[in-house]
């Protein structure tokens, strides 16, 4: 089979690759032609524009072209490749986990000069990850001060161990704990900061959301309950317990739910000390003390 396949240019496969995405109706035919590629190939975006006559062995066509497949079945570009950077951090990706996003970003610039102040004062700083997925939360405050302790909890054994991978290529592993637990059931100990990323897409709304998501996110980590707001509900509820004398909580919301949840938090004793907006200008996280 492999004999069939001639050759070609990578600026060719770029092309083709470029315009099938594009004529699919998929959001970014260029950046994901040209991410796929430099996947496939390891052809870099500079090697193929210095070099468009560059031919790409057979093997590597055909490893192109099934990531192209691929993306045009509606599978993120990102799943794909098996890696997506955040806060200028390489992680790594399964099924398992969601795909960070640029707006959970504003949740780590939220906290990040209360995590700094505390290594300051006292030495140390211990942070709770609710629902830490790939690790991406906890693991990019880590990266950032290094004094700093993170405990990722997440409910899913595979996504945790993705996490402790992440941590370990990224060398935070003996600064990274990862433990299985329905939300607080099996946490010890209190934290000077916890944060999340929880559920919070209304049921009613799931089908309605982009195939790249829907198709490919864990459903578990999308779905928020009837009105999106569950996961706010138990950690309004139960984080006290956990928290260290003038510990915070912070937690990322969706683009219509500060009021909702601020209001969950104030009603169970929180004040709100500050929030942060995403790139498109929606409150997109929120910080708590008690």
């Amino acid at each position: 089979m492999n004999e069939a396949i001639a050759p070609e240019s990578a600026e060719k496969l770029y092309r083709t690759a470029r315009t099938r995405l594009a004529e699919a109706g998929i959001p970014s035919p260029d950046l994901d032609a040209s991410l796929l590629l430099e996947h496939a190939t390891g052809l870099t975006v500079l090697a193929r524009i210095t070099e468009p006559g560059r031919l790409v062995p057979t093997e590597k066509i055909e490893r192109f072209r099934t990531c192209v497949e691929r993306r045009l079945a509606r599978e993120p570009v990102h799943r794909i490749i098996g890696e997506r950077e955040f806060y200028g951090l390489p992680l790594q990706l399964t099924a398992a986990t969601l795909v960070p996003r640029p707006d959970t970003e504003t949740l780590v610039d939220l906290v990040l000069p209360l995590v700094r102040n505390r290594v300051a004062r006292n030495g140390h700083c211990r942070i709770l990850d609710m629902g830490t997925g790939s690790g991406a939360i906890a693991l990019a405050l880590l990266a950032e001060v290094s004094r700093a302790t993170a405990t990722g909890t997440d409910i899913s054994a595979e996504a945790l161990m993705v996490a402790q991978a992440n941590a370990s290529l990224l060398g935070l592993a003996d600064r990274f704990t990862a433990i299985r637990s329905d939300w607080f059931e099996e946490v010890t100990g209190q934290f000077e900061l916890i944060v999340s990323n929880p559920p919070y897409i209304r049921s009613d709304d799931i089908p309605g959301l982009d195939p790249d998501v829907r198709e490919h996110d864990p459903l578990q980590a999308l779905d928020g309950g009837r009105d999106g707001l569950d996961a706010y509900r138990v950690l309004a509820e139960r984080s006290a317990p956990f928290l260290a004398e003038n510990g915070a909580i912070a937690v990322e919301i969706g683009h219509d739910q500060a009021p909702e949840v601020t209001n969950l938090f104030v009603s169970a004793g929180y004040r709100r000390i500050g929030r942060r907006k995403d790139y498109g200008g929606h409150v997109r996280a929120l910080f708590f003390v008690k």
